[in-house]
């Protein structure tokens, strides 16, 4: 998921300023509580404080970092594919909560949360890990901050895996909710009021919306709302992130990447639509894409199995 706040904010715009999970956003990013997952994760001493990170599988291969989408939610979407534990079998995977977010130290006020620090939070982990290079997978809002990271380390990187990522130019990713569904952003939009003073309830009902408008299929995304627990959404992490970032442009960058990058996006994820990701991939040198005909802005949920063999495919053959 990429970056979600603007989702939960005004719909008096004509363009609505999301990622999530996935994801983006979000997505993607719109990471909530995937109660079947037993976290057996432990704590780091970050830059800003502790860091949450869980490890599973082992093996030579290159270890894989995931990075969600948000801004402001944890990692836990990421359980809901059963790609990583066939990844696993030869390699460490690890997932981590962003700073502020779900296991990982709450924010204290007045606290930074930029895209530097979360750039200085990722290679704190990389330095914990004590792997000189990493394959790097970022979904949605993850994306972004993968980018970025890559920007400033690209000799730490191995592989670099976007998924419906942000656009490098924040305001440059398309969004298409209202154009798509009306009547759910009109019914969001109705809660707006509430949201902005903190109305949780609010809150929670706005991100439920946003996760009824992310899928390809009915069924698939009523099976993951049904499973869904605690939100856990930050929005003080949300505000400062998006804050951040509003004005930054990554584009510039991406013509010095010289390894291995593989972009994948949902054929119909609303969230960031397609073109987003074909755009990213002729400014990315030698960079792959690949379509999933039948995903919206998560594919590693509603296409596992052609995900894991397109991973599988990309990671082993460079």
């Amino acid at each position: 998921m990429s970056f979600l706040r603007a989702t939960l904010g005004s719909y008096k715009t004509a363009t609505i300023r999301v990622f999530a999970l996935t994801t983006v956003i979000l997505p993607g990013a719109l990471t909530p509580a995937w109660a079947a997952h037993d976290e057996k994760g432990q704590l780091f001493d970050g830059p800003g404080g502790k860091l949450y990170y869980e490890v599973i599988g082992s093996g030579n291969a290159t270890p894989l970092v995931l990075v969600n989408g948000g801004p402001g939610f944890d990692h836990t979407y990421f359980h809901t594919s059963p790609a990583w534990d066939s990844l696993a079998k030869n390699r460490r995977v690890i997932f981590y909560d962003q700073r502020g977010n779900g296991r990982s130290a709450a924010l204290k006020p007045g606290q930074s949360c930029t895209l530097a620090d979360q750039i200085d939070d990722l290679e704190a982990l990389r330095a914990h890990l004590g792997v000189e290079k990493m394959d790097l997978l970022g979904g949605s809002w993850g994306g972004y901050l993968s980018m970025a990271y890559a920007a400033r380390h690209p000799d730490r990187i191995a592989h670099l895996i976007l998924v419906d990522s942000a656009a490098p130019k924040w305001s440059e990713t398309i969004f298409l909710f209202d154009q798509v569904f009306p009547e759910t952003t009109e019914r969001q939009a109705g809660g707006a009021f509430a949201r902005e003073f903190g109305d949780k309830a609010a809150e929670d009902a706005s991100i439920r919306e946003y996760l009824s408008m992310i899928f390809y299929s009915p069924e698939k995304r009523d099976a993951y709302m049904a499973r869904m627990g605690d939100l856990g959404y930050e929005p003080a992490v949300a505000r400062a992130i998006s804050k951040a970032t509003k004005n930054l442009d990554l584009t510039p960058k991406l013509a010095g990447f010289r390894f291995p990058t593989l972009v994948i996006t949902g054929r119909y994820d609303m969230n960031v639509v397609p073109l987003t990701a074909w755009r990213m991939v002729h400014a990315i040198p030698a960079a792959k894409i690949v379509f999933f005909e039948k995903s919206g802005h998560l594919p590693s949920y509603e296409e596992p199995d052609k995900y894991r063999t397109v991973l599988e495919t990309f990671l082993n053959e460079h």
